[in-house]
């Protein structure tokens, strides 16, 4: 029926999709082509560890009693759980291949349907920065968007200042962690005037590997992503490129080149970011965005025709002995295997499974180290 949404979801699926992904080696992506094949996540469990054997190890799914321990503690939070394909699902984070399949949320949810814009930078950013960060949050709030960042020190604190409550903070922890702890009382503030979001079970305190997973939803929920102050080797352009990967806008603020803080965002506008200057800049840049940017700060996207729904009818190609542990893009994977996307997919997926393969982003994997 035209129009119609994606039918209600069970509380059996429901338990299933959370256990589904809390399961050793199952990622979004490979959660997304577990659901595709096995059309449940049910059915997805039973098969894991039929899979990982052909993957060449043994397999046992995440118990079922962690996963009510977890459902109680988003409870106790008074948080809430987002599935991908339920209503509310924001429509470009579900644009991302690596989109998180669940989301543990608190707050207005109304506010990641609206014009959003991420503002990221430096942790110990220049006063003067900090300054500007609240200056262009509060002037991108009062044109009507919605400022995404990930309340960490420095840039993304006062980016959420400046917008409150216009503001999307999206953590690195579960949902009942408050990381860094000096940002506990701005955080709940977002989290009961704003929106806050968290992919990590609740009780997780992040770790290294977590805010690069964090930054991919930043970049994902916003049109474009405005970098104020960053180094070169920062958080920030991870960010920035994670952004220019997903086909948006990257845009950031010039400063001194004496000033190493301000490196990185010279080093963006050099490879193709789009100088601003003012929040108007970023409103003439992102309003009536239709995915076609004008900074050409990213990658090429993988050039594979691959359907997902073949994955349930496709038998896996040899594909283990081209691999090693140098990421290599899966359509060159595809190329020189001679097998079809989806026969090569479902190869990956049974390495994965398995624990032999890890992903990278830009389509590209690799055997796990």
């Amino acid at each position: 029926m035209s129009g119609a949404g994606p039918p209600a979801l069970s509380q059996d699926e429901a338990f299933a999709r959370i256990r589904l992904l809390r399961s050793p080696h199952v990622g979004p992506v490979s959660y997304a082509m577990l659901l595709q094949r096995f059309g449940s996540a049910g059915e997805a469990l039973a098969a894991l560890p039929e899979l990982s054997a052909r993957g060449g190890r043994r397999y046992r799914a995440c118990p079922a009693d962690t996963v009510e321990r977890e459902i109680e503690a988003v409870r106790m939070a008074g948080a809430r759980y987002l599935f991908h394909d339920q209503p509310g699902y924001p429509a470009l984070l579900h644009q991302l291949e690596s989109a998180p399949p669940i989301l543990t949320w608190r707050g207005d949810l109304a506010l990641a349907a609206k014009p959003c814009v991420a503002m990221v930078g430096a942790r110990n950013a220049s006063a003067a920065a900090v300054k500007l960060a609240r200056d262009f949050a509060k002037g991108l709030a009062e044109a009507g968007f919605i400022v995404v960042s990930g309340l960490a020190r420095g840039i993304d604190g006062a980016a959420h200042e400046g917008a409150f409550p216009g503001t999307i903070g999206v953590i690195a922890s579960g949902i009942d962690i408050a990381y860094p702890p000096q940002h506990a009382e701005l955080q709940e503030r977002i989290a009961s005037d704003g929106l806050l979001f968290a992919e990590q079970p609740p009780g997780t305190e992040p770790r290294g590997s977590h805010f690069p997973s964090r930054n991919r939803i930043i970049a994902g929920l916003a049109a474009g992503t405005l970098v104020v102050e960053a180094a070169i080797k920062s958080g920030s352009l991870i960010t920035a490129r994670l952004a220019g990967e997903a086909g948006r806008e990257v845009m950031a603020i010039p400063g001194s080149p004496l000033e190493a803080r301000s490196h990185g965002c010279n080093h963006l506008i050099r490879e193709g970011a789009v100088l601003v200057q003012s929040p108007d800049d970023v409103v003439e840049l992102l309003s009536g965005f239709d995915g076609q940017p004008r900074s050409s700060f990213r990658e090429s996207a993988p050039t594979f025709d691959f359907d997902p729904g073949e994955l349930a009818d496709a038998e896996p190609a040899e594909v283990a002995g081209l691999l090693t542990t140098a990421p290599v893009a899966v359509d060159e994977l595809i190329r020189q295997s001679g097998d079809s996307p989806s026969a090569v997919q479902l190869a990956l997926l049974e390495l994965e499974v398995a624990g032999r393969l890890q992903r990278h982003a830009g389509g590209r994997v690799s055997l796990a180290g």
